[in-house]
């Protein structure tokens, strides 16, 4: 029995380089940052800077939704909508229609304001749709309801993983025969002061004085931290029967993926990446391709010391000497990281890069950790002709990894 195969026919975002997907690859492309002050929000913070959403999704959605709608809900809706008109998919039967998306930390901005609310003003100040406002699956839920969709809605929570996890989940979901299309992405916003002095705190921040735009530096020798940003990316999956019955575009196919936890620390990875190197091995073998054919690595690299190198070790452990000929691009060199929105965004990406053939750069590369034996594209590089294959990696808190492999569809 043949499995039924996967591919993306729509592709939507809002995040610190655009308020979609055409001003996002033409910034990504350019090299472009979307780091920059905070001014008076990280006020007495130890860190001032971060890379908000380049466009304020309450100047987009329409203003009565977005006041009921955590921050994080109201970007997952501005990037499912936006691909979800790029599918052209408005004629899937509801039932057959599901919803994966997913967030980190959830509406941490509601549960704060909420709670400063409780402690100045009484609790009969605090909103009375704040815990749905707040609940981790909202985004999910939110989709959902503007959508019709009453297949499966699901919302996986894995850290910095979880955006990457639910384009897996969702995956599964259409392979299983449970649904024939599904929005699958990720969402977070949560710079505010809390979470970034709770960052800061546990060194993961870099507390670099230098200009904000360069601040982030995947596998460069000056790094030292992440830089917190906030945005959602979101894919329209489909079987691939029924997106040709429909006529539908299509951008990739998801051929594989592999989900694995290293059981080695809240917050550290594993140094030697052996729980990473699992996922993507899952994820190559799932996609049935050889080392060979894997031509591009978005990689998920935070800048973090210990991380960068890590992930290296993984793609050696797994593509063996073809790792060192791949072409990886760090795109939270721009974009800054997304938490649980991370892995969505950069799935978008990916998916783009396959699609245009063009991997794009990682700024700020100045001097390559030795450490780190890959081909990190400092400039956008074109990618070979012909069947290729690209990979998504995302690894969070609590030792979570995901790996997903997107191919070229003729």
């Amino acid at each position: 029995m043949s499995r039924i195969r996967v591919v993306v026919t729509g592709v939507g975002t809002t995040n610190p380089l655009g308020g979609d997907v055409p001003s996002t690859w033409e910034a990504l492309l350019a090299g472009r940052s979307g780091v920059r002050p905070l001014g008076d929000l990280a006020e007495g913070l130890p860190v001032t800077i971060g890379a908000p959403a380049a466009v304020d999704p309450t100047d987009v959605l329409d203003r009565v939704v977005a006041r009921r709608l955590d921050r994080s809900s109201q970007l997952a809706l501005v990037a499912a909508l936006e691909a979800w008109a790029d599918a052209g998919a408005d004629g899937v039967e509801p039932e057959r229609l599901g919803v994966a998306f997913a967030s980190g930390i959830g509406g941490v901005q509601t549960l704060l304001s909420n709670h400063e609310t409780l402690l100045s003003k009484g609790p009969r100040r605090v909103s009375p749709i704040s815990v749905p406002m707040l609940m981790a699956n909202a985004p999910a839920a939110t989709i959902s309801l503007r959508l019709g969709a009453r297949g499966p809605v699901n919302t996986p929570v894995s850290a910095c993983a979880s955006g990457n996890e639910a384009i897996a989940l969702a995956t599964d979901q259409i392979r299983l025969g449970r649904v024939d299309v599904a929005v699958a992405g990720g969402t977070e916003a949560a710079i505010h002061p809390l979470p970034i002095a709770a960052f800061a705190n546990m060194m993961a921040l870099s507390k670099n004085e230098r200009d904000p735009a360069e601040v982030s530096r995947p596998f460069d020798t000056q790094r030292d931290g992440f830089v917190l940003g906030e945005g959602a990316g979101a894919l329209v999956l489909e079987s691939l029967d029924h997106a040709l019955a429909r006529g539908a575009r299509i951008y990739a196919e998801v051929l594989g993926t592999g989900i694995t936890a290293d059981a080695h620390d809240i917050a550290q990875p594993d140094p030697a990446g052996r729980g990473g190197a699992r996922a993507i091995r899952l994820a190559v073998q799932d996609a049935g391709v050889a080392p060979a054919d894997v031509a591009h690595v978005n990689a998920h690299a935070t800048s973090t010391p210990q991380g960068d190198v890590a992930e290296s070790l993984m793609l050696h452990a797994v593509l063996g000497a073809h790792a060192g000929d791949l072409v990886v691009s760090a795109t939270k060199s721009m974009t800054g990281h997304l938490l649980g929105g991370a892995g969505a965004l950069e799935g978008v990406a990916t998916v783009l890069a396959v699609h245009h053939r063009t991997a794009p750069p990682t700024i700020n590369l100045d001097e390559q950790d030795p450490a780190v034996e890959l081909d990190v594209a400092a400039k956008a590089r074109d990618l070979p002709l012909g069947q290729i294959a690209a990979i998504n990696n995302s690894f969070g808190f609590g030792g979570a990894n995901v790996a997903t492999v997107f191919g070229s569809v003729d």
